[in-house]
């Protein structure tokens, strides 16, 4: 796979999908699709973000600050329940373990994962869980949690990528632009536009999410 947003559910493994099954209490079919409407939900966030110079060289900056040279592998273990993410010297692998249990980050149960979101979505992260909760079937507190999940994987695999290839704020900009164009081209437009509201006027159009949940998977290849 190509782009990026396939790149990164290809990190995936079964072994992870089953346990974010177990965190949500459902089954890892559900887990999958779930999360391949999650993943192009978050990117296209951060694209979002990144349209303006301002919004690209935060984001810029808050990669190459905390999210780069993180290996994904731990960094999964330790979302999903492993706890090993050995980064070292305070960095995010120290604090990952909280993403799902609280802990001592705090934020409503969501911890790193949350604070993440926050950045990601600003007052619009109700918006994205209750969006992703109705085209999933997790409701808006699983939803919330899968996001929380996704979100320091998304933003390390980000990372590493804006320094393998040496971006700047400006590429990083472009680089996310592309990708959501592609993926408003694969089908999930209605979910992207309903939760961004990129009209500003503050209206979600849950038909329009839940159209785009239906034909979503097609854009990704699903998992036995």
């Amino acid at each position: 796979m190509s782009d990026l947003t396939s790149s990164v559910f290809a990190q995936l493994d079964q072994s992870h999908i089953e346990s974010i099954a177990q965190q949500l209490g459902i089954d890892p079919s559900q887990a999958s699709d779930a999360v391949q409407q999650a993943l192009p939900l978050l990117m296209g966030g951060l694209a979002r973000n990144a349209t303006s110079p301002q919004g690209a060289a935060a984001l810029h900056s808050a990669l190459e600050r905390d999210h780069s040279g993180i290996d994904i592998g731990g960094l999964l273990g330790s979302v999903l329940g492993g706890g090993g993410a050995s980064s070292g010297g305070g960095g995010l692998g120290d604090v990952l373990g909280s993403v799902l249990g609280g802990g001592s980050a705090g934020q409503s149960g969501s911890g790193i994962g949350g604070a993440i979101l926050g950045h990601i979505f600003g007052g619009r992260r109700d918006q994205a869980a209750q969006g992703l909760g109705q085209t999933s079937g997790l409701g808006g507190a699983g939803a919330s949690q899968l996001l929380a999940m996704l979100a320091p994987m998304v933003m390390a695999a980000l990372g590493n990528m804006t320094r393998k290839q040496g971006l700047d704020a400006n590429a990083l900009s472009g680089v996310l632009g592309q990708e959501q164009h592609r993926l408003q081209q694969s089908g999930v437009g209605g979910l992207l536009s309903g939760v961004l509201d990129s009209d500003g006027d503050g209206q979600v159009s849950m038909g329009e999410m839940l159209q785009a949940g239906a034909g979503l998977l097609g854009g990704f290849g699903k998992r036995s």
